[in-house]
Formats: structure tokens, C-alpha cells, sequence
């Protein structure tokens, strides 16, 4: 059996990010209502994760500061004093690991920039068209994700994508996330973004339901062929839990499930909750495909 084509590698501040391997992007957020309680983290369990991460295989921290989801509001200022000092300390600790910041606001991320930061993960679509700007100016990577037109922080409801194949009515948000996420792609590129640094994510269960999100796992490979690092937010998500009846304490399982089939198909970077789980899955994916040899191969041999 031929393994689907690898995916692009990932080039951020002028160095290649785990080259050869799969990526594990690890989920520290510094918010008190995470939708996934052992997320929820403030400034010294957050120094404490960012540290255990690296020590599970982490190869990227992405920093959040404000609830994906419906919640109180957070203005601009509550973000960056939650997530800039984190950044800085990450940094100064972890010199050689990669900073991410989950922000869709340009101020934000203009002030992470200013404290090392090296990738911009904007998971609402270019909301704010000055943060890809920033990232450009700055030398960062940018995330370009898909929401359907979903404004930040509102879930969907009864979302619909025009079909485009009758003997496959859910390919209509395939091309969708793909027209999207090329366009932004295309706007980095022409800022000067590095194409190794321009990650494309179709953004599970943002402006989706849940047979979206399970089609855009089952359909990677069209993302993959984009030519763009993937990136894939499957983390305790709720097209895992809806799939399984299951609250996001207990999706472990069905998001190594997806995962898996995800970097078989040719992803890229993966934003995780659980690095040792993620990272062990990822690699023997890897060594499944043919990427990574195993760590040993002693039996029938000694």
C-alpha cells in the first residue's frame, strides 16, 4: 500500500521546525473558563505546563488569553496582560522552543512579536486584517483558518455549505475551507510571508457542525495538496465528543483516533492538549508511513 504524500515542512524565524516529523503544538491557555477544564491555567500553572510540554515533546506552545467560545468579555488590554508576560517568560526559559499566540486581535500580537513570540495562530479568519500585517512586518508565521463567516467568539447554528457533488453533499464545505484558506494564504504570501511559514487549518467545529468536522478529517488530503503546512485543532473538540457521547474530559482516545488519521493523510502540526499521548500517536504514524524508522528493532533479530 502507498502511504498518501507527506506534507509540507514548517519554516518559522528562519529555521525548520521539527523537520521530517509531525508537529505537536501544545495548548497552554491562560484563561479561567476554558471549555476543557485541565486547560484552564493562571501564571504560575502556566509556567508549570509550558515546562511539561517541553519535557512530553512539544515543539510549539500556543498561548491563548481568551475563550474560544461564548464568555465574558475580554478587551484587548485583559488579553495582553494575561498572555504577553507569559510569552516573555516562556521565552527567557525555553529559548529554543517555538511561541505561539492564539489571537485574532493585531494588537496583541504586534505586542508577543515584541516579546519573542514566532507564530500568530489567528483561528477566526482574518477578523482583523492588520494581524496578518503584523505578523509580515514582524517576521512571524501566521495561521490562515476557515469559520464559515462565524464573527469571533460565536458558535454555529444550523450551518449550511452549497453542494457541490451530488454523490457527496459534504464536499461543499471542503471547497469552502479551501477557497478560504487559500485566499488568506495568497494575502500572506503577497505581505512576504515565507510559504513554509503560512500554516492552513480548516478549523474543526468553528462555523461547522459535527459532519463538517468529520469530513474535513476523512478529506485532509485536500488540504494537504494546497502545498502549505496543516495544521489540525482536534483537541477534546465537540464533533470528538458528539461523535462518542462524551464530555471533553474523556475524548482522549477519539482525538488520537482522528489525529491519527489525520497525519496519515499528510497534516502537518497538531494542537493538542495532551503532548506525550499526541506525540507518541504522531510517531507511530510516522513509522507506520515509512518517515521515521523505529526506535529499535530487536525482535527476531536477538
Amino acid at each position: 500500500m502507498t502511504s498518501p504524500p507527506a506534507g509540507a515542512q514548517l519554516r518559522l524565524r528562519g529555521r525548520w521546525i521539527a523537520p521530517g516529523r509531525p508537529v505537536v503544538m501544545a495548548v497552554v491557555n491562560r484563561t479561567p473558563d476554558s471549555f476543557y477544564a485541565a486547560a484552564r491555567f493562571d501564571d504560575a500553572s502556566a509556567d508549570a505546563a509550558v515546562a511539561r510540554a517541553v519535557e512530553e515533546g512539544a515543539d510549539i506552545v500556543d498561548l491563548g488569553g481568551v475563550r474560544a467560545g461564548r464568555g465574558p468579555r475580554v478587551e484587548a488590554a485583559d488579553e495582553i496582560a494575561r498572555v504577553i508576560p507569559l510569552v516573555r517568560r516562556v521565552r527567557a526559559r525555553h529559548p529554543d522552543l517555538v511561541v505561539s499566540v492564539d489571537t485574532w486581535r493585531a494588537e496583541v500580537a504586534r505586542a508577543a512579536a515584541d516579546e519573542g513570540a514566532d507564530l500568530v495562530n489567528d483561528t477566526w479568519a482574518g477578523h482583523d486584517p492588520a494581524l496578518m500585517e503584523v505578523a509580515a512586518e514582524r517576521g512571524l508565521g501566521i495561521v490562515c483558518s476557515h469559520t464559515g463567516g462565524a464573527r469571533p467568539r460565536t458558535d454555529p447554528f444550523r450551518v449550511e455549505y452549497a453542494a457541490v457533488d451530488a454523490d457527496d453533499p459534504l464536499d461543499g464545505v471542503v471547497e469552502d475551507v479551501v477557497r478560504t484558506v487559500s485566499a488568506g494564504a495568497a494575502r500572506a504570501l503577497s505581505l512576504g510571508i515565507h510559504p513554509a511559514s503560512v500554516l492552513v487549518d480548516p478549523t474543526h467545529d468553528f462555523g461547522k457542525n459535527t459532519w463538517h468536522s468529520l469530513h474535513l478529517v476523512r478529506r485532509t488530503e485536500a488540504l494537504v495538496a494546497l502545498g502549505f503546512p496543516v495544521l489540525m485543532a482536534l483537541s477534546r473538540k465537540d464533533f470528538v465528543g458528539e461523535s462518542l457521547d462524551l464530555p471533553a474530559e474523556e475524548r482522549l482516545e477519539g482525538t488520537l483516533a482522528a489525529t491519527a488519521v489525520a497525519a496519515w493523510l499528510g497534516a502537518r502540526v497538531f494542537r493538542a492538549h495532551d503532548v506525550r499521548a499526541t506525540r507518541r500517536t504522531l510517531d507511530m504514524v510516522a513509522t507506520i508511513r515509512g518517515d521515521r524508522p523505529p526506535a529499535r528493532t530487536v525482535r527476531g533479530l536477538a
